[in-house]
């Protein structure tokens, strides 16, 4: 198989020179017709007889091959020897070959034959065979006699190529001469040489293969982290860690608290405070109470002692966990309030008493208790109200355990077992004795239910219970203030009625008493106490009982559409 051989053009040049011509460049203009470029002087028409010992040597494009190399494009043909003077003999466009030097190819080249008329110019038959296809007769064939002017065809002289340029492939043309070159090679078409017989990468490929190389490196990555993150988990979760465990805690600090904190308040009131166990023969109870003094006087509610009556037993735990039996000293169910005593006991700690005259609403407090039986519980809140007119108990269907209390309302939590317990102020002392909540369900009564607290909580002010304290213990009794009157607890109006003549039972204003004295008829109706609203029999009992036997009260009294003032001083009648 023959490969395309690109043309190539030898036109001897006058006096022995010889003229180069390159394959023709696409896009080149040709000059005028008669005109051949022959370094840079116009050829004449007709062209000059060659120098003797030089005719018609061939000139090639580039470096020729070695002497005694093969031809590309078929075999071998004959050439003839290389000598100086020898006419005919081949001129190379460069460096000669060494004489005696064999042909590239293997085989000396055969010299075409000589046209008639134009010593030395060879002659080619015809166009060269289409890439791979043989040559006809295997060999170059004769050329044919030049024709009159076929040395007239202007020569060309293309510019030299690009480095790196791609070949363009060679084009059919009408001129034989121009289309052959033994020494030229295959033309590769316009992709790039290649060294390896591959493709080269485009820069974009290199940039592609790059990045999912990348990509598949950071995802065999994560994979392999993956895995053995998991197995280190597993080791650790099957092992309980590298090590041991030790968790960071703070130092410890100085135990003490400032006084008036709800640490220092309790730190000191705690072990004043007492539990107690009230077992009788038909209930049981659990209360709070805590030590009035050193002799064993303790006081709670009448109604955490109720159950015992006059056969049950009373124990007393203290807050070290030491335990006493108690017995009671005398009780008030009008109050709510009863005094017990424990003996032999010694390092007994009152709590100092405060004054509830002295509360202000928004005062913070502390309430200490056993709610459901947990001895020492500490709890905060404020003062929400004062004067709160309650009514608690009623149980016995006599009311004879109804107890009225003007109370301290607060929002600390007070539930069942906090009954008898200190409401205490930001000093420690005792502002309050809690007594009653109102729960969601049952309304108000006393903490002997188990309700739960919704922040509704209301204690005895201190101030009536260190005066009923000092009755009990003294004579065993407490003493009301009454104001000698029998109320209408039915009436609907606003403000406490007193009663008619017609009501029945016993009559309206006991002859002789506080109220007769004072002026009060039967129906009147009592709106204010000290300048106070009251609104129902209730309140007026409640602010009634705030104050001490013979205290003086201003009574704002309403009698057939008009108000007048009445002043009165209150009575007094024993506890039963």
């Amino acid at each position: 198989m023959v490969p395309p051989i690109p043309p190539v053009q030898d036109v001897p040049a006058a006096g022995g020179a010889a003229f180069e011509a390159s394959r023709p460049v696409p896009g080149a203009v040709a000059p005028e017709p008669g005109v051949s470029r022959v370094l840079g002087v116009a050829a004449p028409e007709t062209p000059p007889p060659l120098a003797p010992g030089v005719p018609g040597a061939p000139v090639l494009d580039g470096v020729p091959p070695a002497l005694g190399s093969p031809v590309p494009g078929g075999a071998a043909s004959e050439a003839p020897p290389v000598g100086s003077g020898v006419p005919g003999g081949s001129v190379f466009d460069g460096d000669p070959p060494a004489p005696g030097s064999p042909v590239p190819g293997g085989a000396a080249p055969k010299a075409p034959p000589l046209a008639p008329g134009v010593p030395g110019a060879p002659v080619f038959g015809g166009v060269p065979s289409a890439s791979g296809a043989p040559v006809s007769g295997g060999a170059a064939s004769e050329a044919p006699p030049l024709t009159p002017g076929a040395l007239d065809a202007p020569a060309f002289v293309a510019p030299e190529a690009a480095p790196g340029s791609p070949v363009p492939p060679p084009e059919a043309s009408a001129d034989p001469w121009r289309r052959y070159d033994p020494w030229a090679a295959a033309p590769l078409g316009t992709g790039p040489l290649q060294q390896t017989g591959g493709a080269v990468l485009s820069v974009e490929q290199r940039r592609r293969r790059r990045r999912r190389g990348l990509v598949g490196g950071a995802l065999l990555l994560a994979l392999v982290s993956g895995v053995v993150g998991g197995g280190v988990g597993v080791h650790l979760e099957r092992n309980g860690g590298v090590g041991a465990v030790e968790l960071p805690q703070a130092p410890a600090e100085p135990g003490g608290r400032a006084a008036d904190s709800v640490a220092g308040i309790a730190a000191r009131a705690l072990p004043s405070v007492v539990t107690l166990h009230v077992s009788g023969s038909e209930e049981a109870g659990t209360g709070t109470g805590f030590v009035l003094d050193t002799r064993g006087h303790i006081l709670t509610n009448s109604h955490v002692v109720e159950p015992a009556g006059s056969g049950g037993e009373i124990s007393v735990v203290f807050n070290g966990g030491q335990t006493a039996e108690a017995e009671v000293v005398g009780k008030d169910s009008g109050y709510d309030l009863a005094v017990v005593r424990v003996t032999g006991v010694r390092g007994l700690r009152p709590l100092p008493l405060g004054n509830s005259d002295n509360v202000r609403v928004g005062d913070p407090v502390v309430a200490i208790g056993a709610p459901f039986d947990l001895e020492g519980t500490v709890t905060s809140g404020i003062i929400s109200a004062k004067e709160r007119p309650i009514t608690a108990g009623g149980e016995s269907g006599d009311a004879s355990d109804v107890s009225y209390v003007d109370a301290l309302q607060t929002d600390a939590p007070i539930n069942p077992g906090n009954s008898g317990g200190p409401l205490l102020d930001t000093r420690g002392q005792v502002i309050g004795i809690n007594s009653a909540i109102r729960s969601a369900a049952d309304g108000t009564d006393s903490d002997g239910g188990q309700s739960g607290s919704i922040g509704l909580g209301f204690a005895i002010p201190v101030n009536q219970g260190k005066r009923v304290a000092e009755e009990l213990i003294n004579t065993g009794r407490a003493t009301h203030p009454v104001i000698g009157v029998t109320l209408d607890m039915d009436y609907p109006g606003d403000g406490a009625r007193v009663g008619t003549d017609d009501s029945g039972g016993s009559a309206p204003v006991t002859a002789g008493g506080p109220g007769d004295r004072a002026g009060i008829r039967p129906g009147d109706v009592i709106t204010a106490v000290d300048g106070r609203r009251v609104h129902s029999g209730e309140e007026l009992i409640v602010k009634t009982r705030a104050h001490r036997p013979g205290d003086r009260l201003e009574l704002t009294v309403e009698r057939d559409g008009k108000e007048r003032t009445l002043s009165l001083v209150l009575g007094s009648s024993d506890s039963g």
